[in-house]
């Protein structure tokens, strides 16, 4: 080890030997990068503290034996635990956002992300005339302020049976400064929630079916199985999402769920339903729309 750190003296020495060491141990990427050697980027940074979009100035500087040491143990822990890097730098970047993160929550990969940076545009019209809005399984909390920052004028309520990644989003909440407009609910989806109706409702729930919850990588089994699977066809939650939404939805009111891979999945389950997929720029077809009229 020792000859290790005394070979290795520039940043762009370690980002090529992780680059390597990844690849040869066979990590699994997908919460954040989807390759070693921006993985290995991002880990060398946040050891270094240096921003974690500005590489190429810093390439080829010296680090300190104790700068290379920091490096050092960051990546290890990567290789030998097949933690998630956001789970060991507690940090998650969803639409330009900081968020922390640990294991008490799902690493934010949300393709609501890239909807509510438009601000939900063509569904919503007028952003600002969205009063109340509903983040249904919200984990981390990062939707919800998400929503906030979208729709200036909207009250969010946000819903988790996690109290622990109720803890998380408080956190999150707190860093934005939101608490006066985002409420944390602990409960099941709607129980909650009374009679309280919204003019949004967005929900990234469990999806992952019994047999995708059987061949998940290392990385991914780091994180809370009560936000990842969802019985033998990935839709028991979102079937109750759906049967239980529409009293909660304002005459004009619309519901979106994220579904990931499970397109064929739902439209096979829900023939009857008008189902309007969203397309975002990194995925086709991973949510779906309905308005409230559109609901059993």
């Amino acid at each position: 080890m020792s000859e290790l750190i005394d070979d290795l003296v520039t940043l762009r020495d370690w980002l090529r030997w992780a680059t390597s060491r990844f690849n040869e141990a066979k990590l699994c990427f997908g919460h954040g990068c989807d390759n070693a050697h921006d993985e290995a980027a991002w880990l060398i940074l946040h050891a270094l503290h240096l921003p974690p979009d500005r590489l190429d100035p810093y390439l080829d500087a010296r680090l300190t034996r104790h700068e290379r040491l920091a490096v050092l143990e960051l990546l290890q822990q990567r290789i030998a635990r097949r933690l998630p890097a956001a789970y060991l730098t507690h940090e998650a970047w969803q639409a330009g956002l900081r968020f922390y993160v640990d294991e008490r929550v799902l690493i934010p990969r949300s393709y609501f992300a890239e909807l509510l940076v438009d601000g939900f545009a063509p569904w919503v019209e007028d952003p600002e005339a969205i009063e109340t809005a509903l983040d249904l399984c919200t984990g981390s909390g990062c939707l919800a302020i998400l929503m906030a920052q979208a729709f200036p004028n909207a009250k969010i309520d946000a819903v988790d049976i996690s109290t622990d990644a109720l803890e998380v989003a408080k956190r999150n909440v707190a860093d934005y400064q939101l608490e006066d407009r985002i409420r944390l609910l602990a409960g099941d989806l709607f129980a909650p929630l009374g009679k309280r109706k919204y003019d949004l409702i967005i929900s990234n729930p469990p999806y992952v079916t019994a047999a995708a919850m059987r061949e998940l990588p290392p990385e991914y089994r780091h994180e809370p199985a009560l936000a990842l699977a969802a019985g033998e066809d990935g839709l028991d939650v979102v079937r109750r999402i759906l049967a239980e939404a529409k009293p909660h939805l304002k005459p004009a009111g619309l519901l979106a769920i994220e579904v990931g891979h499970n397109k064929a999945i739902v439209e096979a389950a829900f023939p009857r339903l008008p189902l309007v997929w969203l397309d975002t720029p990194s995925g086709e077809g991973k949510i779906f729309l309905l308005r409230r009229a559109d609901l059993p």
